[in-house]
């Protein structure tokens, strides 16, 4: 109990200050709404869901900064926002901002990078951050640029590495505000995982590799431990299929700590890269708790 007491007092602080549903939903829209899908091939619509990401940012208090690259002759941007100290290990938790082929993307990703937002609010309003926070939304996550170092994800990882930037780990938000609570709604990569895990889609998963160190295994304790939402913990081999599906695998690649927060994509939701991924399908009160939990937990590591 002694062990806990410290985990649960920085939960209740957590939620003396809720998470916001109506800005949740706000912010979502924001996303969903630009000219056309914020795809690379939509410079215009990229910007705008880029801008506002900065403008949400600076509101919450953070120090936002932008890293711009090249890609195939156009200027794409991380969108970065500082809270804590300026020196010292920092931790990066991070969400992709573009989409996948004509579609909205509520879920993949307006829902990880809505999250990102309101958890810089709530971190604007927490005084003396034990370490430096990074939160970085990423630009071209998605196919044709998946697995290539035309990420975003792997620009800012890449240039951690070069400039010797001490990081104690990384989190990825991806899809995290779908959820069903009925039965044989969530599949696996492996079916006789449906044996551990069930077959409910009403939870959110702390995904990591084996091999991982002590961060994910800490952020994995704490989120479990300060979540009001059911959590799995999912460990697994770097090949399985799902278990890299994020911006993580490039932290992964430069030798950083990184898990995947989740609500498991397509092995949950079939309207994971159609027209049909719109906010109406979303529970923006269980993405409220998934990002409660997330900052309890980091005010923990």
């Amino acid at each position: 109990m002694r062990l806990l007491l410290p985990l649960l007092l920085l939960t209740s602080q957590a939620l003396a200050q809720p998470a916001d549903t109506v800005r949740l939903r706000r912010h979502i829209l924001a996303l969903t709404s630009t000219p056309e899908p914020r795809n690379y091939l939509h410079e215009v619509s990229l910007n705008q869901a880029a801008d506002y990401i900065k403008a949400e940012l600076a509101a919450a208090g953070a120090r936002p900064t932008e890293q711009p690259y090249e890609v195939e002759g156009r200027t794409y941007r991380n969108i970065l926002g500082h809270f804590g100290p300026e020196t010292g290990p920092r931790i990066i938790i991070g969400a992709h901002y573009d989409v996948y082929g004509e579609q909205p993307g509520a879920d993949d990703n307006g829902s990880g990078v809505a999250a990102l937002l309101e958890l810089a609010r709530l971190l604007g309003q927490q005084q003396g951050l034990p370490c430096r926070i990074d939160l970085v939304a990423y630009t071209l996550e998605e196919p044709p640029f998946f697995r290539t170092p035309h990420m975003g994800s792997y620009v800012h990882a890449e240039a951690l590495r070069k400039a010797g930037v001490p990081v104690r780990g990384m989190v990825a938000l991806e899809t995290l505000g779908y959820f069903d609570d009925r039965k044989r709604t969530q599949s696996y990569p492996l079916g006789p995982l449906k044996w551990v895990y069930g077959t409910r889609g009403n939870y959110v998963t702390v995904a990591q590799k084996f091999g991982n160190g002590h961060f994910g295994r800490q952020f994995a304790r704490c989120y479990k431990q300060a979540a009001i939402l059911p959590v799995k913990r999912f460990k697994a081999p770097a090949w399985l299929p799902g278990i890299d599906f994020s911006d993580h695998l490039n932290y992964w690649h430069f030798g950083y700590p990184a898990v995947l927060l989740t609500d498991t994509a397509f092995y949950r939701n079939h309207h994971y890269h159609k027209p049909t991924d719109t906010l109406n399908r979303l529970d923006l009160y269980r993405l409220g708790l998934a990002v409660e939990a997330l900052l309890a937990t980091v005010l923990r590591l």
